[in-house]
């Protein structure tokens, strides 16, 4: 969920290098930017209820929390967004196959009720390694994400014994939701090497896009740029995704600069993170731009709540104090807008 500022020369020859690679299946440009075209311009954020801390606690069947999903999509609602990226868990799925696909159709129908399609995310390389079924752990004051958990988790993501049953897991899923409008995109891997895990990561990200591709989805699949110097892993992200999605928490000027590369492989593009306020990545300075070139727009974090995103990911504070400048998010838990000035951005670009 982090990008570091790497040098945009390799940033060229990273993303340029093994586009060959392309699997079988993959989407012609041309259907992409059909797909692209029946939408409107593409803006949201990254959703998770305040009442949970992670991907579990927000699927587990005694914590899914729909009365608090529908509140907080309402506010979303307000502002104009069209569309959320949502993480899945596989160990919430293997608790419980069929109650697991209907909370997320239950879900998809509170989101759809307000105007609102979804991006689900399936693997994570991010944050903690080990996921665990059950209780949830409570936050860590101050601390950005202390419960966010890696799925399939490490080592566990790095072991080919494990890909049958992750295999399942993924078909399963998509399968059951191959036709389904509400959803937008499948996002199958969030920042793949992230965590120290490097190019461990390659196999099962090359793994999920085949076992995606057989799933046959009326939706489009991706998995996000995120760090331009990881040259195996942004090769396989680039051959294989039908829609080009990415990652950018930079400022402006070096957001463009990725823009400008990442337009060569003329493919419709959508930023799936970005906003941060301490790093110069805002709404005023962001969010106009992604629009005007066209390009959807997916801010991190909509409601403060027990994830902690309000504070920065390398800056705790201890005693859980206010920041002086949120991190990511919007909303107080109660609703009470964080910035009026930003909320009013958003509304006017979405026409509201």
């Amino acid at each position: 969920m982090r990008i570091k500022n790497i040098a945009f020369a390799i940033a060229f020859m990273v993303i340029s290098l093994h586009v060959s690679a392309q699997s079988s299946g993959r989407w012609s440009a041309e259907k992409a930017k059909q797909w692209y075209a029946q939408h409107p311009w593409i803006n949201g954020a990254n959703f998770i209820p305040s009442t949970a801390i992670n991907q579990l606690e927000m699927w587990q069947a005694g914590t899914f929390d729909p009365k608090t999903i529908d509140r907080e999509l309402g506010w979303a609602e307000g502002l104009g967004f069209n569309t959320m990226r949502v993480y899945l868990h596989s160990l919430a799925y293997k608790q419980d196959p069929k109650g697991f696909k209907d909370r997320m159709g239950q879900y998809l129908t509170i989101a759809n009720k307000h105007g609102i399609k979804t991006i689900f995310v399936f693997f994570d390389d991010c944050w903690n390694k080990m996921g665990f079924i059950g209780k949830q752990p409570a936050p860590q004051s101050g601390i950005h994400n202390s419960g966010w958990v890696q799925d399939p988790g490490d080592p566990a993501s790095k072991d080919p014994a494990n890909f049958p049953e992750l295999e399942k897991y993924v078909k399963d899923v998509m399968t059951h939701f191959a036709k389904d409008k509400r959803v937008l995109l499948w996002d199958l891997y969030n920042e793949p090497g992230n965590s120290g895990k490097l190019d461990t990561s390659l196999p099962l990200l090359t793994k999920v896009f085949e076992w995606a591709r057989a799933a046959n989805t009326d939706q489009p699949i991706s998995a996000g740029l995120w760090r331009w110097d990881f040259e195996k892993l942004n090769a396989v992200q680039i051959a294989n995704s039908d829609v080009i999605t990415y990652h950018n928490y930079e400022a402006p000027e070096w957001h463009k600069r990725v823009l400008q590369l990442l337009k060569t492989h003329d493919r419709p593009l959508i930023c799936t993170e970005y906003m941060a306020r301490t790093k110069n990545s805002t709404f005023a300075n962001t969010m106009p731009m992604l629009k005007d070139q066209k390009i959807g727009a997916i801010n991190w974090g909509l409601v403060a709540g027990k994830t902690n995103t309000i504070y920065a990911w390398d800056t705790p504070i201890k005693d859980g104090g206010q920041p002086t400048d949120w991190f990511h998010d919007i909303f107080w838990p109660d609703g009470r807008i964080y910035r009026t000035a930003e909320t009013d951005l958003i509304k006017k670009l979405n026409n509201k």
